[in-house]
Parts: C-alpha cells; structure tokens; sequence
C-alpha cells in the first residue's frame, strides 16, 4: 500500500516526460519546416540573408579554429551543440 503513492507519481512522471518529448520533437520538425521554406523564399527572391557575425564564424573556420567557431555559432543563432557542429561543418567543405 504505502508504494502505491511513489509508483503512481513515477508513472505519472515518465507520461508527462513523454508527452513534452512528443511535443518538442513535433515544435522542431514544424520550425525546420518553416526554416526551409523560408531559405527558399529568399533564394527565389535572391535575397542573401548576410550577418556579420556569420563571416567571424566563416573565418574562425579558415584559421582551422573549428571549436571556437562552433561557440560563437551556438551564440549567434542559439542552435544546440549538434546542429552548430553540423553548420560548421559544412562550412568546412
């Protein structure tokens, strides 16, 4: 009896974690979806989205100082650490 009150916050615990996991992921998926549509605009426009702190990244990259400029895109867009690392990396190519 006395497990009873633990066990039922533990379950009610982990559907709660669920449903926000569910949440956050379906929030992700619709902005990297808005995010594209958006790049396309702006190339169909031919609008270059230029930001001065994007070159101190794409020099950072140059100089072969890729974790610095994984930091400093972390700052500038607010990305988490795996897609600043993808970014960066892309520029390398």
């Amino acid at each position: 009896m006395d497990m009873t009150l633990p066990l039922f916050f533990l379950v009610a615990a982990a559907v709660l974690w669920g449903s926000t996991e569910t949440r956050v992921r379906r929030i992700d998926r619709r902005t990297a979806r808005l995010e594209r549509k958006v790049d396309l605009l702006l190339e169909q426009l031919g609008v270059q989205d230029v930001d001065p702190a994007q070159d101190q990244v794409s020099a950072l990259v140059r100089q072969g100082k890729k974790i610095q400029a994984i930091k400093l895109y972390r700052d500038i867009t607010g990305a988490d650490l795996v897609e600043a690392k993808n970014a960066v990396e892309r520029m390398e190519m």
